[in-house]
């Protein structure tokens, strides 16, 4: 969802770092992007490295604020990402979300920005044990909609979308966003295209079998 069809990791990253200002720490761009495709626990625990427990909750409080703010308004759609969903639903492909953004910020996100009506199933990290990289997210979105995992094409933004989406056995297209692929993501062998609409042509063509 986040960076693949929302424009949001731009905006959770501002948000993070105007925050952190607010509480004066300057804290460098390579600690936000670091957080980028990972569960909220993860980005909480890399906060408390850097500004200490106390401050990490006083930084997210007031992101939190911010960035609802935003949510609100509809989060932007990344490029490419209506003409690929009405792609997938003209050919009645079933459709799920499998994010690592908790439930009830979820929804509210594909409410606001009016996505939500596209998919048959929406799969959070509310609703599994363990987040991306782990596959449970994925998996489960894969037996919501009743299709075998071999069987499903992921599109994702961040390398640990990808891991995740290649521990569940699925076949991940990459899509960059803020992170550019380093040479350990290239060697996990799946394919990495610029845009999603190189991605929908891919899937106009017919999809390749080493993809499926």
């Amino acid at each position: 969802m986040d960076g693949l069809m929302l424009d949001s990791e731009r905006a959770i990253i501002g948000c993070l770092a105007a925050a952190a200002r607010e509480q004066g720490h300057d804290l460098p761009d390579v600690l936000w992007l670091s957080m980028v495709g990972h569960s909220e626990a993860v980005c909480r625990h890399l906060l408390d490295e850097a500004v200490g427990e106390a401050q990490r909750d006083l930084v997210l409080q007031r992101s939190h604020a911010l960035y609802d703010a935003v949510v609100a308004a509809g989060v932007p759609h990344r490029p490419g990402i209506i003409e690929m969903l009405d792609f997938l639903r003209s050919r009645g492909i079933p459709r799920a979300v499998a994010t690592s953004t908790r439930r009830p910020l979820a929804v509210r996100k594909l409410e606001a920005s009016q996505l939500l009506p596209y998919f048959d199933a929406v799969c959070t990290s509310s609703d599994v044990q363990h987040p991306k990289p782990a596959p449970d997210v994925y998996l489960l979105a894969a037996r919501t909609l009743g299709i075998e995992p071999v069987r499903c094409l992921v599109l994702e933004d961040s390398p640990t979308g990808v891991r995740a989406a290649l521990a569940a056995g699925m076949h991940p297209i990459q899509i960059p966003d803020l992170l550019e692929p380093d040479d350990a993501v290239r060697a996990l062998g799946h394919t990495i295209l610029r845009s999603l609409d190189d991605a929908r042509m891919l899937l106009e063509r017919g999809v390749p079998g080493e993809l499926l």
